[in-house]
Formats: structure tokens, sequence, C-alpha cells
């Protein structure tokens, strides 16, 4: 008995491959916004002009106040004051941003700002967020 043999199937199945696409692109999605790098600092709204941000090193001020030194934690006042002169002897003309909680007492914020000073910092540029 001859049986007939059908023929070979030259088609692609692409369902797998979709299926693979969608799963990559849910992942993507929900890990997209955990890369935000920085530190969450609430600031305070102003209705000011932005400058540009270039690689001037930020003082961070968070609501819990930790203080950091760009993105590392600062263990004291003695140790921001250690990381300021260094840069400071790097550029003559130093410049720091310093980015503050709004939840944060004023008290807190103006001895950051003295330590700063005292370090030899006199130029120092205070970060907002823009009013919608």
């Amino acid at each position: 008995m001859l049986r007939k043999r059908r023929p070979l199937m030259a088609d692609i199945n692409v369902t797998p491959f979709v299926d693979v696409m969608l799963v990559l692109l849910v992942i993507f999605m929900v890990t997209a916004p955990l890369l935000q790098h920085g530190l969450k600092v609430q600031l305070p709204k102003e209705s000011i002009s932005p400058i540009p941000i270039e690689e001037i090193p930020t003082v961070t001020l968070k609501s819990n106040k930790r203080i950091f030194w760009k993105q590392e934690e600062v263990n004291d006042l003695m140790d921001l004051g250690r990381r300021i002169e260094e840069y400071q002897h790097l550029s003559p003309n130093a410049q720091i941003y310093l980015k503050a909680d709004k939840t944060l007492d004023y008290g807190f914020v103006m001895h950051i700002l003295a330590a700063v000073k005292n370090a030899g910092i006199q130029n120092i540029g205070m970060v907002t967020e823009p009013l919608s």
C-alpha cells in the first residue's frame, strides 16, 4: 500500500517569536522607570528660568537629613568639607549645586550652606523644579 506523502511545509511559525517579543516588551516597560539615575528629592517649585546643568557637583539633602556629595552618601559635615576642599583644589572657580528636599527645616539647610561656604565655595546654586 502506497500512501501519498504530504508536501513539506516551508512556512516559518512566528507565533513563538511574537510571544517572546511581547514578554520582552513587558519586561522593558516595567524596568525602564526603575533605571532613573539620581536621588529622589522633593524639590521646591519656582518660576525662574532653568540653567543648563553641567558637570558641576551637587550636594543633595534628603528629607531624612542624609547628605550626599554627588551620588555618594557623606558620613558627617567633616567628610563633606573634606570632599569640597578636594574639589576646590582641582578647580579654582569652584561652583556647587544644592538640592534640598522641600520638607527640610530652614535651619538644617542653612547649616549645610554654612559648611559649604566654610569649605571655601562661594558660588552655590539652588536647584528647584519649574512650575508647570
